[in-house]
Order: C-alpha cells, then sequence, then structure tokens
C-alpha cells in the first residue's frame, strides 16, 4: 500500500514540474497584441476597422475676404441665430460667437454668453492665430461661408495666378506668330467693319493687346475655324462679291443678284455663311470667292 503511494506521489511531482517548465516557456515568450479574431463557428478571420483620423486644425493667422470683389467700409455678419447641421449628431446645432466662450456651440457654453461682432472692414477681416473659436466659425460652420466670403487660401491663389499667366504668355505667342488674315479675322469680332481701315501694325499692336486682356477668349478665337469663314464672308461682301439681302435671309452673288444660300430663322446671317461654306455647294462657291481675292 505504500509503494502505491509512493509511485503516485512521483508521477504527481514529474506532472507539476512539467507544467511548470511550459508556464516558464509561454512566459518568456514575446507577446503581441491580437491583431485579429476568428469568429466562433466559422473559419473567417474578421479585422478591426481602422477608424479614420481628423484632420489637425493648423494655427495660423486666417484673412477672409467677402466674394464678388466687393469692399464697403464695414460690413457685418450675423453671430447669433444661426444654424449648423452636425451629421455626426443628426441635428441642426445653434451658433454664437461670444467673447468669454471656448466655443461657437450653443448647446456646449457654459454660464453667461458675451455676444460679438463680426465686421469686415474694405471686404476683408484678418482674424489672428490665437481666436480659433473665430476662425473655425468662419472656416467651417457659418452658413454663409462660401456665399457671402471665403477663406483666402494664399496657396491656391498662386496655383490660380500662374494658370493665368501661363494661359497669357500663350496666347501671346500665338498671337505673335499668327498670319495677317488669321489676325484680321479675330479683331474683326472684336472691332467689327473698324478692322478693314486699319494698317498692319495697328491691327498687330491691337491683336497682342486683346490676347493680353482676354487670353482665354483670344485662344478660343484663334482655334475656331468659323471665325475665319465669317471674316472670309464679310471681306466678300465688303467688296460686293457677294451680297447679303436688306432683309438679311438671302446671300446672292453681287454681279447678278443670283441667291447662294438662306439664312435660317434666328440665325446670324454671318455665321450661316461660315456653315454653308463647309457643304458641296459652298466649297465650289467659296473656291470662286477665293481667286476673285487673290
Amino acid at each position: 500500500m505504500a509503494k502505491k503511494q509512493t509511485k503516485t506521489a512521483v508521477k504527481e511531482t514529474v506532472v507539476e514540474q512539467e507544467v511548470v517548465e511550459v508556464m516558464e516557456q509561454v512566459l518568456s515568450e514575446p507577446q503581441t497584441p491580437p491583431q485579429s479574431y476568428e469568429k466562433p463557428g466559422k473559419n473567417k478571420v474578421i479585422k478591426e476597422p481602422i477608424k479614420p483620423t481628423q484632420p489637425k486644425w493648423e494655427i495660423k493667422d486666417r484673412v477672409y475676404m467677402l466674394k464678388n470683389n466687393k469692399t464697403p467700409l464695414s460690413y457685418s455678419i450675423r453671430t447669433s441665430g444661426i444654424y449648423y447641421f452636425d451629421e455626426d449628431k443628426g441635428y441642426e446645432r445653434e451658433l454664437k460667437y461670444t467673447s468669454n466662450q471656448r466655443t461657437c456651440f450653443v448647446d456646449e457654453m457654459v454660464g453667461d454668453q458675451r455676444l460679438e461682432h463680426i465686421i469686415f472692414r474694405n471686404g476683408n477681416l484678418l482674424v489672428p492665430k490665437n481666436k480659433t473659436v473665430l476662425q473655425k466659425l468662419l472656416s467651417n460652420y457659418h452658413p454663409h461661408t462660401g456665399v457671402l466670403f471665403v477663406e483666402v487660401n494664399e496657396a491656391e491663389n498662386a496655383a490660380s495666378e500662374i494658370d493665368i499667366l501661363e494661359l497669357e504668355i500663350e496666347a501671346l505667342n500665338a498671337a505673335q506668330n499668327l498670319d495677317i488674315d488669321m489676325a484680321e479675322a479675330v479683331m474683326r469680332v472684336e472691332l467689327g467693319s473698324k478692322v478693314s481701315e486699319m494698317s498692319s501694325k495697328e491691327l498687330k499692336r491691337d491683336l497682342l493687346l486683346y490676347a493680353k486682356r482676354n487670353p482665354a477668349l483670344f485662344l478660343e478665337l484663334v482655334n475656331d475655324d468659323n471665325v475665319q469663314l465669317r471674316n472670309f464672308g464679310i471681306k466678300a461682301t465688303e467688296l460686293n462679291i457677294i451680297k447679303l439681302s436688306s432683309d438679311q435671309r438671302h446671300f446672292m452673288w453681287g454681279s447678278n443678284d443670283r441667291k447662294l444660300m438662306t439664312v435660317p430663322f434666328d440665325e446670324h446671317p454671318y455665321s450661316a455663311l461660315a456653315q454653308w461654306f463647309k457643304t458641296d455647294e459652298g466649297m465650289e462657291v467659296y473656291s470662286n470667292i477665293e481667286k476673285r481675292l487673290l
């Protein structure tokens, strides 16, 4: 009986030593936090969703300006009785700008509220970096943001100015290399029949000035083949090669009054003529006129 008890005690001691060794081995291994877990009953690993971080508010001086280049001596905007729809909370929140609160949301204010005015001077408002409550109200929450006023973004303004300057350079280069016929066609859109009385130097000068003042429109006219065709038709009319009827409904040969085309209703006569020059019949007439203009 004593031998059996001794064997049992030896076995228990061996088992205890193995358990201690296994626990020491587990504890000595580096522990890493679980990145995922398995849903019971399914062999599918579900990863924990990563919550997006909110962009950090940059502490800096900010400038706001009225839209449409308005520059009144003073212009006040509302600082109370305005609301912002909070998508996270799902309801509208009342806004108020005060001098003694750390928030512009009324439901977060504590104690009395000293209302402050927001006034633009000469169309501008400089808000120093220590007034973050006012900056956030004007940049993010005020219902008139982007409607009556905007925040001045120097980087965006610089990029916009670069685009304008590059467009201006492109227009001036195009104007410099434009032949005299196309130059006349473009300037006729701007000056009308006065172009016919201008010298080549005057035409070149006005063309460069026009390209500088309206670079986008100038490039659009240069790339519009109808502009040159309209000018071609006007020149032919001025030289009496063709003529336009008094009611501006028909183009005819100047020599025998034979009708060439009828102007569609509500269309400009020379725009319609330019389109007609692209048809088979119109191309023949164009070639005939072109020989007479040489």
